[in-house]
């Protein structure tokens, strides 16, 4: 049974474009490393559901979280407590390895975070944050994919194009821009020769879906390290497809795994996508232990994954996790939390100027709350995007007002994002 309210109907056709390597269209060209040296690249992972940012992150100095959020409150005593950040914020004890990169400097928060909208549909609400549109129902292309379009012509980040990680395409990479598809095996890997005999037919029938067959099959070997001595991720029975996919602690990790392996190559994608569901915990949410602590463990065991499979390519890395709205500042009868408004974005990696919380904090009393009830946001999560993909790749206010998030020009990037 789902514990979502709201159950997403992909359509036929998304689910066909890159329903996993087999229909991966992007052709992988190789190219000199840069001059500098520097490398850039950019994760975003989704997570469906809406985080609550305040038993992610927790203000514990602030004297109205314990009685708000009450039993699922973070805490510096017990023998669960939170993971100090600094003075004020502590994050949730099942993430140890973020606690870890921050202290590093090479992870931070955006707390009290929303996007622009204000209602409370998950169908409305991942719409805005994928599009990246001002408003819902613009589902065809996502701001990500449009940041692809927006690079120069010839540029070696748009001519790779970008990695879609999950049994469909996520709508935040759709678009123009070359995608290449991957998703750990629903099934058995086939027996014998199958693949070989499968590609050549198509060599001989249908050269564009043989093109599409060899590059799939190259990135699941790459992904998987299927080679001699590779360090492979091991399936068993014979599937990859971990129990509870993507949306389980297991599933993002392998996710992680095998999409470190394709982008952590000379010649491999620069920016990727990821979609974990999961994150809509009305009930029994549970705090420092419980659900949402199994899906934040998770959640730090894909940033630990990055971390070791994109070896040297880290330092260069930049990772994002948004949702597209946060939780009720108040718990409710049933030990969770409703759809609320301010949440956090969290951002790791090499080259994350980490080691901050960055937060114009609005405080927890009544009067303070949104609508007296959620967080309110006092930072847009389009600005924090904005600001990755100007440091990151060069793209301007102006392209980022105008094509990657259209109708935001009074948006402005936030900047020092990277080191």
């Amino acid at each position: 049974m789902s514990l979502l309210c709201e159950t997403p109907h992909p359509s036929r056709r998304a689910v066909l474009m890159t329903g996993g390597a087999l229909f991966a269209w992007a052709y992988l060209p190789r190219f000199a490393r840069a001059a500098d040296n520097r490398d850039p690249r950019l994760i975003v992972i989704v997570l469906r559901g809406a985080l609550d940012g305040l038993s992610a992150v927790g203000p514990i100095g602030d004297p109205d979280y314990a009685g708000l959020h009450g039993d699922i409150a973070l805490s510096l005593a017990g023998p669960h407590a939170a993971l100090p950040l600094d003075g004020f914020f502590a994050v949730n004890p099942a993430m140890p390895v973020f606690a870890r990169l921050f202290k590093d400097k090479q992870a931070a928060v955006v707390h009290a975070a929303a996007t622009g909208y204000r209602e409370r549909s998950h169908f409305d609400g991942q719409d805005v944050l994928e599009s990246g549109f001002a408003g819902p129902g613009h589902v065809a292309t996502g701001w990500l994919n449009r940041a692809l379009e927006s690079l120069p012509a010839g540029d070696r980040v748009a001519t790779l194009g970008g990695l879609a990680v999950g049994p469909s395409t996520p709508l935040v990479i759709r678009g123009a821009a070359p995608v290449l598809g991957w998703a750990p095996q629903s099934m058995p890997a086939p027996a014998g020769d199958l693949a070989a005999r499968v590609l050549d037919l198509y060599q001989h029938r249908d050269l564009v879906l043989a093109m599409a067959l060899q590059n799939g099959l190259d990135a699941d070997r790459m992904a998987l390290d299927d080679r001699p001595g590779g360090n492979a991720i091991k399936p068993k029975d014979g599937a990859m497809k971990p129990k509870g996919g993507l949306g389980s602690a297991a599933g993002m990790r392998q996710a992680a795994q095998g999409a470190a392996r394709l982008i952590a190559a000379d010649d491999g994608l620069r920016v990727a996508a990821l979609v974990f569901d999961g994150w809509d915990t009305h009930v029994n949410e549970g705090g420092a232990t419980g659900r949402l602590a199994t899906l934040l463990g998770g959640l730090d065991g894909a940033f630990e994954e990055f971390e070791k499979g994109l070896g040297e390519r880290w330092k260069d890395t930049a990772i994002v996790a948004v949702t597209e709205f946060g939780r009720t500042a108040r718990i409710n009868g049933t030990v969770g939390t409703d759809h609320g408004t301010g949440t956090v974005v969290l951002l790791a990696g090499g080259a994350i100027k980490g080691g901050r919380v960055i937060a114009d904090w609005p405080g927890l009393k009544p009067a303070q709350l949104y609508q007296q009830r959620d967080l309110a946001p006092t930072s847009d999560v389009r600005a924090v995007l904005k600001g990755l993909l100007a440091d990151q790749f060069g793209l301007s206010a102006a392209v980022l007002g105008d094509k990657v998030f259209p109708e935001s020009a009074g948006v402005k990037p936030m900047r020092d994002l990277i080191a």
